[in-house]
């Protein structure tokens, strides 16, 4: 079972931003993507989740076996895709504890309510791991949070929801070395044989602390090299000087 992208063609009006773009990322692996800025590293995680800002010109977004570009955003959100943002926005007079519940109800099946303790109880425990403060559950959705706050609040939601793809988009930005260990800590605790990530960030630091099966290089809106975690360091060590027009052909 995999999230399987097949030569997508994706932009913004007549602006073309992903290319012929290839990906499979099966469950119970980690997949990282970097690259220079523009490549479309965002853009591939709104289009994977259904931004309505970009349209696919043609080409294919499968997860395990269904079309995920004939669904509405919603319906992607319910069968399994997750994205954590990556600049969370604030969601003001609705409580943490609300907001991550009233996601949580929308998957029950219909006539079904989540027990409230049991909520509770499961909520607390994803918090202890993300040294999160009982505090934030009555605190409206990121509004007032600093930098880390927001990203810490955002694999809560994550580990809360239990999605079985989960799409990172550049979560370590603004973040400082102890954030980033503690929002690594919550995404190495969801890692099983029945779930997938897509890690997208600029920098290797982040992979020192979530390790990926695979390194993907994205530069002009698709993959150009693939490799395993010496690939990031590589990239850290010398830059993008590969990304010459030669080297690109036939990629």
């Amino acid at each position: 079972m995999s999230l399987i992208i097949n030569d997508l063609h994706a932009g913004i009006e007549d602006m073309p931003i992903l290319k012929g773009l290839n990906l499979e990322i099966p469950k119970g692996e980690v997949h990282a993507i970097m690259g220079p800025n523009g490549s479309g590293k965002s853009t591939l995680s709104k289009v994977i989740t259904g931004h309505d800002t970009y349209e696919v010109a043609s080409g294919s977004v499968t997860m395990d076996g269904e079309d995920l570009l004939e669904m509405e955003v919603d319906e992607r959100s319910r069968e399994g895709v997750f994205l954590a943002f990556q600049y969370p926005a604030e969601v003001p007079g609705v409580s943490n504890a609300n907001f991550i519940r009233a996601a949580m109800e929308a998957r029950q099946p219909e006539g079904e309510e989540l027990d409230a303790v049991a909520f509770y109880k499961n909520l607390y425990a994803k918090m202890d791991i993300l040294d999160m403060d009982r505090k934030f559950t009555s605190r409206a959705v990121n509004e007032g949070f600093s930098g880390g706050e927001k990203k810490r609040n955002e694999i809560l939601q994550m580990m809360m929801l239990e999605p079985k793809y989960c799409i990172l988009d550049e979560t370590d930005s603004g973040l400082d070395i102890d954030a980033l260990k503690i929002v690594a800590r919550g995404v190495n605790a969801m890692r099983t044989t029945e779930r997938g990530f897509l890690v997208i960030t600029h920098y290797q630091r982040l992979l020192d602390y979530i390790q990926p099966d695979v390194v993907h290089v994205m530069a002009d809106g698709k993959i150009v090299k693939s490799g395993g975690k010496e690939l990031a360091l590589e990239l850290e060590a010398s830059g993008y000087d590969f990304l010459k027009a030669d080297d690109l052909v036939g990629a």
